[in-house]
C-alpha cells in the first residue's frame, strides 16, 4: 500500500442511506465493444460477488455492431441494477470510463473489463479498503504478491512490463501495476481529476495516477488475470502509440494534448510527403516552383486527412459518404493555410533558392490553423 499524508474528507454513509436510499453504494463501470456474449455472464458474476452490497453496473457501449447495447437494454428491463449508455460517434475505453463514472451517483466506482478476465471476487476487498478510509484508490494488481498475469502471451506480457517500467520511471508512478484496467476509487476524488483526463486511449488508470501526482492514498489488491473465453481482444498496434502519447502529455504537464501530439506526428509525416512530392514535381517534372509547391501541399493534405481519420480521430472516425464530405471540409480548412503556404514558400525560395528550406517553411505555416479548425469543422462531435 502507498499512503500519503493528505487526509481525505469523511463520507457519512448513514446520512447517504437516509437521504437517498435509492442510490447504490457502488457503481461498476464496464466499457464494452462487441461483448454481447459476455454481458449477461458478467452481470451474474457480479451478483454472486457483491451479495449483501447495494450495487449497480453501468455498461458503456461504443455502438457495438454485434448488438451489445440490445442485450444491456433487455437486461436493464429485467433488473434495476443494470444501466446502459450507448455512445454514438465516439470511441475509446478511457472516454467510456469517464462518461460512465460521471453518470453514476454512487460514492464508490469500480472499472473493469467485460471480457471476464478481471476477478470480480476482489471487488468487496477493494470496497472495504475504501470504506474504512484505508485508501481512496484500490488497484487490482497482477504484479504484487498473490497476483498473476500468466494468461498473457509473450508479446502482451512484454509490452505490459515495458510500459509499466516506462510509466514508473518517467512519471514517477509508484504503483506496481499502473497499466491495470481493474480498479475502484471514490467518485468525489475522480470528479476532481476528470477535467484533466484524456478521453482517448486505453490506460485510464495510468492517467488518473499521473494526473493525481501522488495525492491519492492507494492500496493494491492482488488478483489473477484470467483468459478471455469469448470475443476478441480490443488491443491493437495503436495502443502503444496511445500509451506513448499519454506519457508525453503528462511529462509536459498536459500542456500538449494527446490528440495534438498525434496530429503533429501525422503532420510530420505529411511534411515528408510534401517534400517528396515537391522534389518529384520540381526536379523530375520541371514544374515552376509555385506549381510544384501547390502539388506538394495538395498531396500532403490528402495523406494527412487519411492518417488523421485513421489515427488521430479514430474515436470519431468518418465512414462512408462522410469520408468524402470530411475530405472536402479538410481541403477547405487547409485552403487558407495553403495560400499562406505557397506565398511564404515562394518568398523564401525567391530570396534563397534552396527548395527543401522553402518547402518546409511553407508546409509548417498552417499547422496550428489546421489542427484547430479540423477539430471544429471536420471531425466535430455530432
Amino acid at each position: 500500500m502507498n499512503e500519503y499524508s493528505i487526509s481525505a474528507p469523511q463520507i457519512d454513509f448513514k446520512a447517504r442511506t437516509e437521504a437517498a436510499p435509492y442510490i447504490p453504494l457502488l457503481s461498476v463501470i464496464v466499457p464494452t465493444f462487441n461483448e454481447r456474449v459476455n454481458v449477461t455472464k458478467l452481470f451474474d458474476k457480479l451478483g454472486h460477488a457483491l451479495t449483501g452490497i447495494d450495487w449497480e453496473v453501468i455498461f458503456v457501449d461504443d455502438n457495438s455492431p454485434d448488438g451489445t447495447s440490445d442485450v444491456v437494454r433487455d437486461l436493464a428491463a429485467r433488473d434495476a441494477r443494470v444501466r446502459g449508455i450507448r455512445r454514438i460517434g465516439r470511441r475509446g475505453l478511457s472516454g467510456a470510463c469517464i462518461e460512465g463514472i460521471l453518470a453514476s451517483s454512487s460514492p464508490f466506482v469500480a472499472v473493469m473489463d467485460a471480457d471476464l478476465q478481471h476477478d470480480e471476487t476482489q471487488l468487496p476487498k477493494m470496497l472495504a479498503a475504501l470504506r474504512d478510509g484505508q485508501a481512496e484508490l484500490a488497484v487490482g494488481s497482477r504484479y504484487v504478491e498473490g497476483g498473476s498475469a500468466d494468461s498473457f502471451d509473450k508479446q502482451r506480457a512484454g509490452f505490459s512490463l515495458l510500459a509499466t517500467g516506462i510509466a514508473r520511471r518517467l512519471l514517477q508512478v509508484s504503483v506496481s501495476d499502473p497499466m491495470s484496467g481493474f480498479f475502484m476509487m471514490r467518485r468525489d476524488r475522480f470528479e476532481e481529476l476528470a477535467p484533466q483526463l484524456s478521453t482517448q486511449g486505453f490506460k485510464i488508470l495510468l492517467d488518473i495516477i499521473a494526473t493525481a501526482r501522488g495525492v491519492l492514498r492507494t492500496v493494491e489488491i492482488p488478483y489473477r488475470f484470467g483468459s478471455r473465453l469469448h470475443g476478441e481482444s480490443k488491443l491493437d498496434s495503436m495502443v502503444a502509440l496511445d500509451f506513448l502519447g499519454l506519457v508525453l502529455a503528462k511529462l509536459t504537464n498536459d500542456a500538449v494534448s494527446l490528440r495534438f501530439l498525434l496530429f503533429a506526428l501525422v503532420g510530420s509525416t505529411g511534411l515528408a510527403v510534401h517534400l517528396a512530392t515537391l522534389f518529384v514535381t520540381l526536379k523530375l517534372l520541371n514544374l515552376p516552383f509555385a506549381e510544384a509547391q501547390a502539388c506538394g501541399a495538395f498531396v500532403a493534405m490528402t495523406t494527412n486527412f487519411i492518417l488523421n481519420n485513421f489515427l488521430t480521430y479514430r474515436d470519431q472516425r468518418l465512414k462512408g459518404f462522410a469520408v468524402l464530405r470530411g475530405l472536402l471540409a479538410f481541403y477547405f480548412v487547409c485552403s487558407v493555410g495553403l495560400l499562406a503556404n505557397v506565398g511564404v514558400a515562394f518568398a523564401v525560395y525567391d530570396h534563397e533558392p534552396t527548395w527543401w528550406v522553402a518547402g518546409a517553411a511553407g508546409a509548417l505555416m498552417g499547422v496550428v490553423w489546421n489542427y484547430a479548425m479540423s477539430g471544429l469543422l471536420v471531425w466535430r462531435k455530432r
